[in-house]
């Protein structure tokens, strides 16, 4: 069994910050590109940023220059640090990866995210 933990989130005002962390456990033989996907109510999920298992990133358009992912590979963990957040990035947070598990390559099963509300 493999699992996904997203935490880090809550309310905060526009212009505040969050750092979202999500820890990856179970028989994983090793973890390669990871993401964080957001999906807002009444929209479908998207991809936020994705990093992969050399460090390089990228990002949707909506967060360059706000949002930083990052990953602790002795951890298993990936992170976004978020800036600057406005009422727009107000969503439910996700991760997951793509990953090798009993040598077969897979996508993660998603989580229960975790709440990000940016609101006065």
């Amino acid at each position: 069994q493999v699992q996904l933990v997203e935490s880090g989130g809550g309310l905060v005002q526009p212009g505040g910050s969050l750092r979202l962390s999500c820890a990856a456990s179970g028989r994983i033989d090793s973890l390669n590109t990871m993401g964080w996907y957001r999906q807002a109510p009444g929209k479908q999920r998207e991809l936020v940023a994705a990093i992969t298992s050399g460090g390089s990133t990228n990002y949707a358009d909506s967060v360059k220059g706000r949002f930083t992912i990052s990953r602790d590979n002795a951890k298993n963990t990936v992170y976004l640090q978020m800036n600057n957040l406005k009422p727009v990035d107000t969503a439910v947070y996700y991760c997951n990866a793509i990953m090798t598990v009993r040598g077969t390559v897979v996508f993660g099963s998603w989580g229960q995210g975790t709440q990000v509300t940016v609101s006065s």
